[in-house]
């Protein structure tokens, strides 16, 4: 039972949860032990947090998860978890997550239900509205990464690291968007009703749009948004960049699997290897010299 509710919780998405690393990667404080042991205690937080979201919103959508083709299998849907078990859980995480989550930092703890509400209006509402579905999911990303900066103290992170994730977000719901219409094909709308409203035309103009301004918007912000001494050399990180998204336009474009972000990451290995060599080059730029 504890491996079915483990289950539940959607450990494999916990990945997008890495940004709230974010803060403390860019703010060169990644060796220092006080501002890691808090991002890391911030990170396992949210973890519970997200995992008390993703409990409650397949308790919403029992019914319709039950007809889906990929989501029937999930454990509240299929039966294995019971819904009485299902709901304790939701009540032990809610105590559990919040409690530490204000014991940690009342700006973390405030962050985190705000989180938990804009969720929950996501699960019963906002997910139905064409756009408004997408964007809310990149303001998930962005509650991260505020997360992350909130429970230490920063100095050099880039405002312009806060828009690229915004357009990194974005990319990547129009992208799941995309992928679940041509998962489901004419059926969509009977499982997700917000499909209704996209096309898979007007889904490539969107992404097309997205592609464009994270290239543009990654370019700037390593044009400008390091100490001099570092501008330059955060130009060598670009291509690993550009790789990494045109990766993910060529999976999305030509595999049913690229229905979750998540999927992706775990299982490319190119894209992994993008990520890797991007992370190396990052890190060797930023802490070279200190």
């Amino acid at each position: 039972m504890l491996k079915i509710m483990l289950e539940t919780l959607r450990p494999r998405q916990w990945t997008k949860n890495l940004v709230i690393f974010a803060g403390l990667v860019f703010d060169r404080q990644l060796f220092q032990a006080a501002p890691v042991l808090r991002v890391l205690a911030a990170f396992f937080i949210f973890c519970m947090v997200s995992g008390l979201t993703y409990t409650i919103n397949d308790i919403i959508d029992l019914r319709a998860d039950r007809q889906h083709p990929q989501k029937c299998h999930r454990p509240i849907a299929s039966g294995r978890l019971p819904l009485k078990y299902a709901v304790t859980l939701v009540l032990v995480l809610s105590v559990l997550s919040f409690s530490a989550a204000f014991f940690l930092s009342w700006k973390f703890g405030l962050i985190c239900v705000g989180y938990t509400l804009l969720m929950l209006a996501y699960s019963k509402w906002l997910k139905h509205i064409m756009i408004v579905d997408v964007m809310v999911i990149a303001t998930g990303f962005l509650l991260r990464v505020l997360a992350g900066i909130n429970v230490i103290s920063v100095t050099f992170f880039s405002p312009w690291l806060f828009i690229l994730t915004a357009l990194l977000a974005l990319f990547l719901g129009f992208g799941k968007r995309f992928a679940e219409l041509r998962l489901l094909e004419g059926s969509a709308g009977e499982f997700r009703k917000v499909l209704n409203g996209y096309s898979i035309p007007l889904l490539n103009q969107y992404l097309v749009v997205m592609l464009a301004s994270i290239l543009i918007t990654y370019m700037l912000y390593t044009f400008s948004a390091h100490p001099q001494g570092l501008t330059y050399t955060m130009m060598l990180t670009i291509p690993f960049v550009f790789f990494g998204i045109f990766r993910y336009m060529y999976l999305i474009q030509n595999f049913n699997t690229a229905s979750t972000p998540e999927e992706v990451l775990l299982k490319d290995r190119p894209l992994q290897a993008a990520i890797l060599l991007w992370s190396i080059a990052v890190m060797l730029i930023l802490y070279l010299r200190y």
